[in-house]
């Protein structure tokens, strides 16, 4: 199961695979019980995991840099009934998270969640390495596709003037014929 397909879906608890899209949804399968159903566009929003960046006292990081830390930290997850004890969890696992924003209903759910990605032993780390080659590539990529794009701008200026002028003598033969027919009418 890969990190970039799992998603949280508003009005539903628990994560979801993302299995395939549609126009009007998605249809999603259930990391707990893995029962799939469609979920509506017009009534649920799909979050991907991977898209999700939380607060802290610096840059925000994405939620799975926060899911790497909790796994390398020694400490036992606290219980989710005790607010003190959660928010005293993330001060040690991930001390520069900003808690005056990061409030302790998404500490839990960080919580659950990242239970349920251990429990179906779903890698969400990413590798420095492996960031920095994606990254070369796409750089590379928008160079080419500026390049090519200019010239394409040029002949669709060249197109939109010759169009132009073929619409410009259009209109002017327009009434002229329209002043003929008059003219036979009478």
């Amino acid at each position: 199961m890969e990190y970039n397909r799992i998603v949280a879906v508003t009005g539903l608890p628990g994560l979801y695979e993302a299995i395939s899209s549609k126009n009007d949804g998605a249809v999603v399968r259930s990391l707990d019980d893995q029962s799939t159903k469609f979920v509506s566009a017009r009534i649920h929003n799909l979050s991907h995991l991977e898209s999700i960046e939380v607060y802290t006292t610096g840059d925000n990081v994405s939620l799975g840099d926060v899911f790497t830390a909790m796994k390398t930290n020694t400490t036992q997850l606290p219980d989710l009934k005790d607010n003190k004890a959660v928010k005293q969890y993330f001060e040690t696992v991930y001390p520069t998270l900003d808690f005056d924003r990061v409030y302790s209903s998404d500490m839990k759910k960080m919580i659950k969640w990242f239970e349920v990605l251990e429990k179906n032993n779903v890698d969400y780390t990413v590798k420095p390495e492996e960031a920095s080659e994606e990254e070369e590539p796409l750089a590379e990529t928008a160079t080419a596709e500026k390049e090519e794009a200019t010239p394409k701008k040029a002949k669709s200026k060249v197109k939109a003037t010759a169009s132009a002028e073929t619409e410009a003598t259009t209109s002017e033969e327009k009434p002229k014929k329209a002043a003929k027919k008059k003219k036979t009418e009478e």
